[in-house]
């Protein structure tokens, strides 16, 4: 599920010496042995450099003050999809565990240095004077970005209905929908990981005097370019709102999960065969899970593909606009179609809306924000294990179950059905998601992803086996009473 090892470093020896200083700055601060070599000029790399310059910057000052925690987000690591996507000779990858480790060292010093006073109080003087020097403050940073989510959650649960009804037609040749958003948000999750260019303004105009695009050359920072660009966009709340909003709600952990169960107790729709042996059983238990992790690793992976195929042609978004306008009229955007959700739930047009959507968008701002919370908070804890996107996904996979089950007992009524499922469309499928997963495990080194993967599937499918499996094989289920 990973590219290489993150101790092999893939070469060969017919290096030009314009890759040999891009390699040099490559490894500056980086594990491992030096590597040192001395080979004639004998190719030019001039569609490499022209990229390096673009995406050079002059500056690599962020302008949000963002909490250290933020670090911890599945959405904002450091390790796109596509480590090496000007395919070097040389190249060094990296794995998820190696960031995390690099942040709980980080976390390490710094309560080290919080237990002296007097380092303590000097830290606290930088931070301050530091903390005074952003053009946006970390509180309204944070208002920015629970705004975004809020807004891209909303878009991102009618994205996701909206596919899901669309692949929904006679002879359809997958017959559960639920791949079909983790697919296409995966897809646009690997083009945000991997783009360099939306969020360039934000690194500062780029400096002519800092790259040289002569063919045969390279003076170009590439190390100063790409950690500007791995520290600079994670702090951004309108990439923060994309990728762990829109992305995160798009696709749904325990909707895939819901698809396996079903497959299990021959419950899918369009299934007309009244009885299957233990074999055919087994064989749908496993094609949702082969289908499904196949078609997001191969969205997230396209989507970088992608990202890297239209960078010179991707235009840059204009930083005055994104911090001046849009930041601000974010906030009255995303609280204002919150507050319309809920009027629009309790005043609705036609009373089937509420079951199809607007419940659904009432909760899917708290599912959102749950798992945001809950990934700055236990992500970090384990590095080779993303704690915090396995407790979400397993939590709202839970919760599914649970919710499924009491819309098909006779109680409630058609209004108590359709909140339970709005919880299941809105609340469970923005606290749960495939994008960010998916993207772990392509980062972490092979036998962690496998752990990882296997463990998540195994334990949601184990969840819904008690959850929705007494009822199912016990009672059964009661066809539902809303329209939806």
């Amino acid at each position: 599920m990973t590219s290489q090892p993150a101790d092999r470093v893939a070469y060969n020896h017919d290096l030009t010496p314009a890759e040999d200083a891009g390699i040099e700055g490559r490894f500056q601060q980086r594990p491992g042995p030096s590597l040192s070599r001395q080979t004639p000029h004998t190719k030019s790399s001039y569609s490499q450099e022209a990229r390096a310059a673009r995406r050079a910057s002059a500056a690599s000052r962020a302008a949000y003050d963002v909490p250290d925690t933020y670090e911890n987000l599945g959405e904002t690591a450091n390790i796109p999809p596509v480590q090496n996507p000007d395919e070097e000779s040389v190249h060094r990858y990296e794995t998820l565990e190696q960031e995390r480790a690099r942040e709980q060292s980080y976390a390490r010093d710094r309560r080290c240095q919080d237990e002296d006073p007097e380092t303590r109080a000097a830290v606290q003087a930088e931070e301050k004077a530091e903390a005074a020097s952003y053009p946006v403050s970390k509180k309204e940073t944070q208002i920015y970005t629970l705004s975004y989510l809020i807004f891209f959650s909303i878009f991102g649960t009618l994205a996701r209905l909206g596919l899901q009804a669309i692949t929904i037609y006679p002879g359809t040749p997958i017959i559960f929908t639920s791949v079909w958003p983790n697919f296409a948000g995966s897809m646009v999750m690997g083009f945000l990981a991997e783009d360099r260019m939306l969020f360039r303004q934000e690194l500062g105009s780029s400096s002519s005097n800092g790259a040289d695009t002569e063919r045969g050359s390279v003076s170009v920072d590439s190390e100063g370019a790409r950690k500007a660009h791995l520290a600079i966009k994670k702090t951004i709340p309108l990439y923060i709102g994309l990728a762990t909003g829109f992305c995160g709600s798009f696709t749904s952990f325990s909707a895939f999960m819901r698809d396996v169960f079903l497959a299990l107790s021959n419950d899918l729709p369009v299934t007309d065969a009244p009885s299957r042996s233990g074999g055919h059983t087994f064989l749908a238990l496993i094609a949702i899970p082969l289908i499904t992790i196949s078609m997001s690793l191969a969205g997230l992976f396209f989507g970088a593909h992608m990202a890297i195929f239209l960078e010179p042609y991707t235009p840059s978004l204009p930083f005055l606009f994104t911090s001046k306008i849009l930041d601000r009229l974010i906030v009255l955007l995303g609280w204002g179609c919150w507050l319309g959700a809920i009027i629009m739930s309790i005043f609705p047009p036609h009373d089937s809306w509420r079951g199809t959507a607007t419940f659904a968008l009432v909760f899917a701002p708290l599912g959102c924000l749950l798992r945001f919370y809950i990934s700055l908070r236990l992500n970090s804890r384990a590095p080779s294990f993303p704690l915090g996107t396995f407790s979400v996904n397993i939590f709202g996979t839970a919760v599914l179950g649970m919710s499924w089950d009491l819309a098909r007992l006779p109680v409630g009524g058609v209004i108590g059905c359709q909140v339970l499922q709005g919880i299941q469309d809105g609340f469970c499928g923005c606290l749960t998601t495939v994008s960010t997963w998916v993207a772990e495990l392509a980062v972490l080194g092979r036998r962690h992803a496998y752990i990882y993967g296997a463990g998540s599937v195994g334990t949601g499918l184990v969840m819904l086996v008690a959850i929705m499996g007494g009822l199912r094989w016990g009672d059964g289920w009661n066809p539902l009473v809303c329209t939806h």
